[in-house]
């Protein structure tokens, strides 16, 4: 069975999107049997990574928007945009767009629908882009995957989706993210991102839905009682993030919070192994893979109570309404100040982690393949 997966978040460096796509090729490549070839969009100078240069893979060089507008016009004139698709193949897009191949059967990985409960933290383009697009490609792919009840719960809700289509295969952390066996490698790393001895950390790109001006708030409330700590924000500036930065002054924290700029993803685990605690206060999530990722550092986490997040933490962390401020702050206080709590979630959190596995997924992805495969029309959906 051939199957094509779109690693374009992946070659873009997007963070959540790219990490789900790149680490569920890897998983393919790995753990299953079936016949593995890799799309993407380059835009320009964009690579694969190095452990997905050796699989099969086609791609095209398209600016963003274009690509986008291109995607869903094959979809809404039924027009094949690459007649090198087979009949019985399978394409599985992972980037909230849903190209039309001919006769190849698709798989849709529907992430969140963020859009829909917090219109106002998008921006206009991309806003009007998945509202007239994500219908369409909803109703067009033969299969959804979704990384949380949550987001199936949203597709059913939103969309009237038939449940029997939707597939919640959840995603892990990669295999990097781990406790680390070597003092000098984390001295390294706080050495080379210059980071403080006691810090929170916070790991996502910068944008309103991540909560983080109340993050800001919190730190603050918290520095009288520790006053050597500092908060470390790792993830690249994403949009309408000036009231953010406003926050940040207002609040005279310019001196306390450190933005480390990239880091390479080698050296995330160490950036969570040297935190006291990572935190997670956002908004809205489709899964929330920086929670599991710290988890499987053996990271104590503080998170949200919120959409999917539940289902990933669970009762391996502290979880707290994203929108009481409140309550963030005394998570904080009550976690810094109690090193028995510290060590008990520890050890919750590296048993949580390891209930997730991408060769499990992997697996399972190939069992929704192989359903698909087994239809004798592109329209047949399971």
């Amino acid at each position: 069975m051939h199957v094509t997966i779109d690693v374009s978040p992946t070659v873009q460096k997007h963070a959540g999107l790219g990490r789900y796509a790149g680490e569920l090729a890897r998983a393919l490549a790995e753990h299953t049997n079936i016949r593995l070839r890799l799309f993407y969009n380059r835009q320009g100078e964009a690579q694969l990574p190095d452990y997905l240069s050796h699989l099969p893979h086609t791609s095209v060089n398209v600016g963003n928007k274009p690509w986008r507008m291109a995607v869903l016009l094959s979809q809404l004139l039924r027009w094949p945009m690459d007649t090198t698709f087979a009949a019985g193949e399978v394409f599985h897009a992972t980037n909230h767009l849903l190209a039309h191949f001919g006769r190849a059967r698709t798989v849709f990985t529907l992430h969140d629908l963020i859009f829909l409960h917090y219109p106002e933290y998008h921006l206009p383009y991309n806003r009007w882009y998945l509202t007239f697009a994500m219908p369409r490609f909803l109703r067009a792919a033969n299969a959804i995957i979704t990384p949380s009840e949550c987001s199936r719960q949203d597709a059913i809700k939103f969309y009237k989706l038939p449940p029997e289509k939707i597939k919640v295969i959840y995603e892990a952390a990669a295999p990097y993210f781990k406790p680390a066996d070597n003092a000098a490698a984390l001295q390294r790393v706080r050495q080379q991102y210059n980071l403080p001895e006691r810090f929170i950390l916070h790991v996502g790109t910068i944008e309103p839905r991540k909560n983080l001006s109340r993050l800001l708030e919190a730190f603050q409330a918290i520095l009288p009682d520790f006053p050597d700590l500092a908060l470390v924000l790792v993830g690249k500036k994403g949009w309408l993030y000036d009231e953010f930065f406003q926050k940040l002054q207002q609040l005279g924290l310019t001196e306390r919070v450190i933005f480390p700029g990239f880091v390479a993803e080698a050296d995330l685990p160490a950036f969570f192994e040297l935190a006291q605690v990572f935190v997670y206060p956002s908004l809205y999530e489709g899964f929330g893979l920086p929670p599991l990722e710290a988890m499987a550092c053996g990271t104590p986490v503080i998170c949200s109570r919120s959409s999917s997040l539940p289902e990933v933490v669970a009762e391996a962390g502290l979880l707290i309404d994203p929108t009481r401020t409140t309550e963030l702050v005394a998570a904080l206080r009550r976690l810094l100040a109690d090193a028995a709590l510290q060590t008990e979630l520890r050890g919750r959190s590296l048993a949580r982690a390891r209930e997730f596995s991408w060769a499990r997924a992997a697996r399972e992805h190939e069992a929704v393949y192989r359903a698909l495969a087994g239809k004798q029309h592109p329209e047949d959906t399971i």
